[in-house]
């Protein structure tokens, strides 16, 4: 019993310093919006390539199967068309394993994508009418997959080709009922793989007004889900054990390091062809990392280096060890910053929880080291998400994970349901060492689950959101006055017996270069072109309701 509440006090203690992390991302200063969304500068201005968050967990419903989930294309707008969001056709995709524990990736699975786009010059319009089935003529673009693995470095062999992609979801009258859809982009291979690639709701959840100095200076600013109503770009797969532990066995080698990457190729014109072999431009692992943890000017860097890199950088490793965010809740909440240097945090951060690293955690939960088969002459620190897979299944999920005595939560693995940022607030301030919450700041950012119920089934991801994400949004803005009448309209008495001249209240543009004239041939000329493309739309719907006199010929004929 003793031995046991120890290891749960160590994992705990290793969950803090990893969440420490986290919690740096959450509340340091920097451009970062979420978990991985936007967190460096080049990799800002290429959503395509972008990866928002990594999941990777035990298959709650599948014993004996891991299932790994990776996001790109952070703030998806469901109204954001003609084009929306579709995943980058000169980009690849990947999601890799390391097994023994050298930072390099023994299992690789790598996605690319291409188009089938059948609007050329007749339309604008993502689809033409309702899209029932991924098949559906209706639907003029969509995207196919190739899926290749390699394992123990051994040359890529394809898996799957022209596999469906769930399309981005426009809405109810273009698709009204998208869970066909997503029904039918999810696929099983022979061998058990399972496989998912499409739009789905953010799962990532949390208050981003942390940043307007850490929820307002006194955590008034909370209990808001910043990322409620966006979508991302998901794409998930779901293996057997066998596929991903060292020599196959998960008995004797449970646990595996997880971490997801964009690949470019060197030269690219925006457009344009794009040349050369493919680097990396963008890497995630532990949520929130890049964010704080690496220095602005490290951040482009570090999304290019492959994590056998990350132990040889000193600025890296010193912000660990000696991390800002302590610092900056001490001045504006009081409460004391732990101790440093924070040689747990190195510990967990770079080497997984283990005994084996002669490290101040004294637990074994999931480090490589751990696995009977591994050489730990080869063994190279490095920052990925680690995960036991022996760890059995909770049957009622903690969002504090670890913290909350649930070793199969996250920093061992992350499950979508894990509150990633509540555990970094309390692990920054010393809830790891001392296994109690910190009660100032017990209730997070009172964001504790997300805004759509996750399913129980793979891919588990919910369904992408439709409709805009402002419907209904307090902005905090003031509001724009409304539109007064011309018996309002601006006089104001002076107290004087007399009135001062009324402002002009004309539209800037009466006193432009326009005559009133050509503001009316304007409006005019607006209204025709939307009653030109109303009658476009009535008559597509009529001509689908018609038979056809053209045959297939998509031109649209008046």
């Amino acid at each position: 019993m003793l031995e046991k509440w120890q290891q749960r006090r160590a994992a705990v203690a290793a969950s803090g310093a990893v969440v420490l992390i986290a919690a740096l991302a959450g509340l340091g200063p920097g451009a970062s919006v979420a978990s991985s969304h936007r967190e460096a500068p080049l990799i800002a201005s290429d959503p395509a390539a972008d990866n928002t968050d990594l999941y990777a967990f035990v298959s709650p419903d599948r014993p004996g199967y891991v299932t790994m989930i990776a996001n790109w294309i952070p703030f998806e707008e469901p109204d954001g068309g003609p084009n929306f969001y579709p995943f980058a056709t000169d980009a690849a995709y990947r999601i890799n394993v390391d097994s023994d524990g050298d930072a390099k990736p023994d299992a690789v699975f790598r996605w690319t994508f291409k188009n089938v786009d059948k609007r050329g010059n007749s339309t604008f319009l993502y689809n033409n009418g309702p899209v029932t089935s991924l098949d559906d003529k209706n639907l003029l673009f969509k995207q196919t997959y190739t899926l290749e693995s390699s394992f123990n470095g051994e040359p890529f062999k394809t898996r799957i080709e022209n596999a469906p992609v769930a399309p981005s979801r426009i809405g109810a009258a273009s698709m009204p009922d998208y869970q066909k859809l997503r029904d039918q982009a999810t696929i099983q291979l022979q061998g058990g793989w399972k496989l998912f690639a499409g739009q789905a709701d953010d799962p990532f959840f949390l208050d981003l007004r942390v940043f307007d100095l850490l929820y307002g200076g006194d955590l008034s600013e909370t209990g808001r889900d910043t990322l409620a109503g966006y979508n991302v770009n998901s794409i998930a797969i779901q293996v057997p054990f066998k596929d991903v532990a060292l020599n196959g066995d998960a008995g004797r080698n449970p646990v595996v390091g997880i971490w997801s990457t964009t690949e470019r190729s060197r030269s690219r014109v925006s457009d344009g062809p794009s040349k050369g072999d493919r680097v990396q431009v963008s890497r995630l692992g532990n949520p929130l990392v890049n964010e704080v943890v690496v220095p602005a000017g490290l951040k482009d860097a570090f999304n290019s280096l492959s994590p056998d890199k990350d132990a040889g950088i000193p600025a890296v490793v010193k912000r660990v060890t000696d991390p800002e965010l302590p610092r900056l809740i001490e001045q504006i909440y009081g409460v004391k910053a732990p101790a440093t240097p924070r040689n747990d945090l190195v510990e967990i951060f770079l080497t997984g929880i283990t005994t084996k690293a002669n490290g101040p955690i004294k637990a074994d939960l999931n480090s490589q080291l751990n696995n009977a088969d591994v050489d730990p002459n080869r063994f190279r620190p490095s920052e990925m998400l680690r995960l036991n897979l022996s760890v059995p299944v909770a049957d009622q999920p903690e969002r504090l994970g670890v913290l909350a005595g649930d070793l199969q939560g996250f920093p061992n693995g992350r499950r979508l349901t894990d509150d990633a940022v509540d555990i970094a607030v309390q692990a920054v301030e010393g809830a790891a060492q001392t296994g109690k919450l910190v009660d100032a700041l017990a209730a997070g950012d009172k964001v504790d689950s997300n805004d759509n119920a996750f399913g129980t089934t793979f891919p588990y991801v919910a369904l992408p959101n439709q409709g805009a994400v402002n419907a209904g949004r307090d902005t905090g803005a003031v509001a724009a006055p409304k539109s007064t009448g011309p018996a309002d309209s601006g006089a104001v008495d002076s107290g004087a017996g007399g009135s001062e001249a009324a402002p002009d209240l004309d539209p800037a543009s009466n006193s432009s270069m326009l005559t009133n004239g050509s503001a009316v041939i304007f409006a005019v000329g607006g209204v025709g072109a939307l009653l030109v493309m109303l009658t476009a739309w009535w008559l597509m719907k009529r001509r689908r309701r018609a038979a056809p006199p053209y045959g297939n010929d998509p031109t649209i004929r008046f």
